[in-house]
């Protein structure tokens, strides 16, 4: 049997894909999720839609109304500020474990995404270039945290990233990852890889926390001139 025809990976997919849409902005804050133009966008059945909405409204990203339909999760300055600061105290928080707890070949594995990092452009256009660099930016930080050891502290960490992600869209989108915007990027990766190295606790989770809250100016700038909800 074929498992990618199983219902569980039938649920598994299309959470997978209406997850990645909602985070993307494919479907706007507030919007309803109509089953009919679900069924047809997804190629699923009514039963697999609604498994596959069942965890997204757990992770607050969607809401069920009346128990009957589903909109997407609104967005907010007031959440978006406190979704941020979470994630920032969380990851630095990881980050002083980490430096505690990881060994030489975490160290090896920082240094080995860093450097995969660093050769973004060589991507051609600039969607792909996102794309690369955000899949890539994601993938070091989480080479980093892994070094704390608790699988827990990991899906804390990855729920709100999840949280978040509407809001980095917003930021990636704008900035579009500019020569100068990676430059500065590269410049405070290369300066926390240092203070890793170091296992300067203190320092280094300090950083992380700065670095994590840096887009939020950004976004507030984004959502006061578009109203979302």
């Amino acid at each position: 049997m074929d498992l990618s025809d199983s219902p569980s990976n039938t649920t598994t997919n299309g959470y997978e894909m209406l997850k990645r849409d909602i985070l993307h902005g494919v479907f706007k804050p507030g919007e309803k999720l109509l089953m009919n133009s679900l069924k047809e966008r997804y190629a699923l059945g009514v039963g697999p839609l609604r498994e596959a909405l069942s965890p997204l409204v757990t992770q607050r990203l969607v809401v069920a109304t009346n128990q009957r339909g589903f909109r997407v999760a609104s967005m907010s300055l007031e959440e978006m500020r406190d979704v941020y600061d979470a994630r920032a105290n969380l990851e630095a928080m990881i980050l002083m474990l980490a430096i505690e707890r990881g060994d030489d070949t975490w160290e090896a594995m920082i240094l080995a995404r860093a450097h995969t990092l660093s050769k973004v452009m060589e991507v051609n256009t600039q969607d792909q270039m996102m794309d690369v660099w955000d899949a890539r930016h994601k993938a070091f930080h989480t080479a980093i945290a892994s070094g704390c050891g608790s699988t827990h502290l990991m899906q804390a960490r990855a729920t709100l990233a999840d949280q978040a992600e509407r809001y980095r869209h917003l930021w990636l989108r704008t900035t579009v990852l500019s020569p100068e915007a990676l430059a500065s990027k590269r410049q405070e990766h290369s300066l926390l890889i240092d203070s890793i190295l170091e296992r300067d606790a203190p320092k280094a989770s300090s950083m992380m926390r700065k670095h994590l809250l840096s887009p939020i100016p950004i976004i507030e700038k984004i959502m006061m001139k578009a109203p979302y909800s």
